[in-house]
C-alpha cells in the first residue's frame, strides 16, 4: 500500500493535534468565557450597562436564528466582533466586575434599550449607510438594527447613556 505526500502531511497533522489536545494545548472554552471576553474586548471594560449590551447583542444573535446558536459561535465568527477576542490574553484586574456581569446576561438579564439589536460600532465612528437604526449609546459603542431605510427613525448616533442596568 502506498501513501501520497499529502495523506502523510494529513496524517502528521491529525497527530500533532491530536497530542495539543490531549495536553491541553487547545482549550474549549465555555458559554461563559466566551461572553466574558466578548465584553472585555468589546466594551473596553469601560461600564456595567457597556458589557451588558454588548452580552444583549450577542445573545439577540444566538436567539435569531442567523447566527451560530451558541454564544462561543457567535463570538467566534469572523471578522464579527475584536480581532483575537477568543484568544488575546485578558488583564484578569477586571475579572470579578466582567464575571458578574457574563454570568447576569447568561441567566437572563438584557440592556432594556438594546431592544432587537444585533449590531454596534465604537461611538465615534461615522457610518454612511442608511439602514442603521440607532437604540442606545453605552460604553463607548452605539448599539444598532439593521431596518429598510424608510423604517429608520433614529439615524444618528445617540449620545452615551449609563446607569440604566444598575447594580
Amino acid at each position: 500500500m502506498s501513501f501520497s505526500k499529502g495523506m502523510l502531511r494529513g496524517a502528521a497533522l491529525l497527530a500533532v493535534l491530536s497530542s495539543l489536545a490531549a495536553c491541553g494545548g487547545f482549550k474549549r472554552q465555555s458559554e461563559l468565557e466566551c461572553m466574558e471576553r466578548a465584553m472585555y474586548f468589546e466594551s473596553n471594560r469601560s461600564s456595567r450597562d457597556g458589557m451588558i449590551a454588548v452580552g444583549s447583542v450577542v445573545m439577540n444573535r444566538v436567539q435569531s436564528g442567523n447566527y451560530p446558536r451558541s454564544v462561543c459561535g457567535v463570538v467566534g465568527q469572523k471578522n464579527q466582533f475584536a480581532p483575537g477576542v477568543l484568544t488575546k490574553r485578558m488583564d484578569r484586574a477586571s475579572a470579578p466586575r466582567l464575571r458578574e456581569a457574563a454570568v447576569s446576561v447568561l441567566r437572563g438579564e438584557r440592556h432594556p434599550m438594546i431592544q432587537n439589536a444585533q449590531f454596534f460600532h465604537a461611538a465615534s465612528y461615522r457610518a454612511s449607510y442608511n439602514n442603521m437604526h440607532y437604540v442606545v449609546t453605552a460604553g463607548g459603542n452605539a448599539f444598532y438594527e439593521r431596518r429598510r431605510p424608510e423604517l429608520v427613525t433614529q439615524p444618528r448616533v445617540l449620545p452615551q447613556i449609563e446607569g440604566i442596568t444598575g447594580r
